[in-house]
This record gives structure tokens, C-alpha cells and sequence, in this order.
């Protein structure tokens, strides 16, 4: 590919705009910045939020994707953020809070710099009232269906404040639902105009499916990545309840062919580690997901 005089100085002042210019912050194969999701430091997060932000950036990450932030206000949160060296490219929020109150979550998020919003579970149609005996049910193919016509006018909506929206998978998504799977019933049914999706490989493991034939089928619909690690049981599926996670190059999932499949789509905006239990030293963990994501060669 080649890139002319006016697009490299653009590129270069805007890798120095942010921080980026040492080769460390910088991740194989896609040629992103390391990012990673903050829900993996959750409890320091609410320990000692800039502490906890000091030892993101630290680790070599400069994108951040938000999740389980302490109770502050966005500006304290911004605050913190820009102290720390590191840039909020995205948010993830779950279905209930986006349903009751979406323009306050945006304006919020949007004070963090986010570009995206991530809708981090699905909802039901008729969801049981409160306190109610059985607590949460099954969700059935209609309330998939729901969940479709949901994000559309999401995305609508987020559009309107000029950012995008977009879904992420855990391992229901992937269990056949009367006869149909979820997943592919979402990308059929909402508007690749509206709805992105961010494609969590590690759950996608769990669930048995190949996170690389995802991104082969659908090259265009899927714009960011969570990559994470498993000690994979024998024989995975989405009703699977012994998968171990661990820290990255650490468990069962080669992501050779995730990573050369997703850089042939050239359709990957922002790649997030996601480490949800440390085997470690948290700090330690971090560095070892931040070397692997910069020494993978896809």
C-alpha cells in the first residue's frame, strides 16, 4: 500500500498527538494501539482509580474501553484518563441501563471521548417484574428478535449524537434458540448501517464456535475485537461452565488464524485485551498480555 507525503506527516502528527510515537504502544498485527478493557481492573479501578489507570498505561496499553468505573462524574473520570496517558475510545454499557435512560449514557460517555457504545448484554421482551420467583429467565428467539429491533433504534440514536453503536457476544448468542442461532439472527436482522459488532473471540471459544470463520463470513459487520485466553474444556459449547480463564498465550486459544483472518478483512478499528481473573500479580498480568498482543505475528 502506499501512502503519500501529506497522509505519513498526518499520521505522524497524529501518533504524536497522542502519545503513541514509541513502537511499544503499538500492537501486531493490526498496526492499533494496545487497548484493553478496563473491566480488567476493575477492583483496583475502585481501590484507587488513578493507581489503577498509572498501571494500565504502564503495561504498554494506550486505548482503554470502559466498563465497571467507579461512581464519578465523567469529567473526574476524563480527568483521570487523560492523566494517565491513555485515550477512551469506547464504552460498554448492558441492555437494561441503555433501554431506561440511552441520552444520559451518552452524554456521559461521550464526555470520556468514546467513539463507540457497546451494549454489553441483551434484554427480554417482557423481562419479569421485580423480585419476582425464578428470577431471570431463558431468553426465547423473540426476545432476540427484540433484542435486534432494540439495537437498530440504538443505533439511530447513537448516530444522532455522532457516535456508533455496537453489540458484544458472551456464549448465549451462540446456543441454538428454537432452531436458530442467536448470533446470526442478530446480524441478520439489524442494520449494518446502525448496529456494529464487537466479536468477544475468547467467549466465542467457549462456546465452540471459530472466531476466524465469524469474521470470514461477516468481513463487514464485525469492527472491534475482545481477545482473551482459555483453558479450554474437551469439548466446548455455550452451555460450558468449566472454561478457566488465563492470561494470554497462557491457555488453549491459537490466534494465529483469529488474527490473520481479521487483518485480510482490514475492517478491525480497535482490539481489546480483556482480562477477567488474573493467575498472577495483576501488574505482571497486564505486561504479559501487552507483550503478547506486541510480538504476535500473525
Amino acid at each position: 500500500m502506499k501512502i503519500s507525503r501529506r497522509e505519513f506527516i498526518g499520521t505522524a502528527a497524529a501518533v504524536a498527538a497522542l502519545g503513541l510515537a514509541d513502537r511499544v504502544s503499538w500492537a501486531t498485527p493490526f498496526g492499533l494501539p494496545l487497548g484493553i478493557q478496563l473491566y480488567s481492573v476493575r477492583q483496583q479501578m475502585a481501590e484507587d482509580l488513578d493507581a489503577a489507570l498509572a498501571g494500565v498505561r504502564g503495561a504498554g496499553f494506550v486505548e482503554v474501553e470502559a466498563a465497571s468505573l467507579p461512581k464519578k462524574t465523567a469529567k473526574e473520570i476524563r480527568a483521570s484518563i487523560d492523566k494517565a496517558g491513555l485515550r477512551c475510545v469506547s464504552a460498554h454499557r448492558p441492555f437494561a441501563d441503555l433501554h431506561t435512560r440511552f441520552d444520559e449514557i451518552v452524554e456521559y460517555d461521550k464526555e470520556l471521548g468514546v467513539s463507540f457504545v457497546i451494549c454489553s448484554s441483551p434484554g427480554l421482551r417482557n423481562p419479569p417484574a421485580a423480585g419476582s420467583p425464578g428470577g431471570r429467565r431463558t431468553l426465547t428467539l423473540d426476545d432476540w428478535h427484540y433484542n435486534a429491533e432494540q439495537f437498530n433504534s440504538f443505533g439511530d440514536k447513537a448516530a444522532a449524537a455522532g457516535i456508533r453503536f455496537g453489540y458484544h457476544n458472551h456464549t448465549p448468542e451462540f446456543a441454538v434458540t428454537e432452531g436458530k442461532t442467536p448470533y446470526a439472527e442478530l446480524l441478520r436482522l439489524t442494520d449494518p448501517k446502525r448496529v456494529t459488532f464487537e466479536l468477544d473471540c475468547g467467549w466465542a471459544m467457549v462456546a465452540g464456535l471459530n472466531p476466524a470463520a465469524i469474521l470470514k463470513d461477516h468481513p463487514h459487520r464485525i469492527t472491534m475485537l475482545h481477545v482473551k485466553d482459555f483453558k479450554l474444556p474437551a469439548t466446548p459449547s455455550p452451555d460450558s461452565h468449566d472454561a478457566k480463564v488465563t492470561e494470554l498465550g497462557q491457555g488453549s486459544i491459537d490466534y494465529s488464524p483469529v488474527f490473520a483472518q481479521a487483518a485480510k478483512t482490514q475492517n478491525i478499528e480497535h482490539a481489546f485485551v480483556e482480562q477477567e481473573a488474573f493467575d498472577m500479580p495483576w501488574k505482571e498480568s497486564l505486561k504479559v498480555d501487552a507483550d503478547y498482543m506486541r510480538a504476535f505475528k500473525a
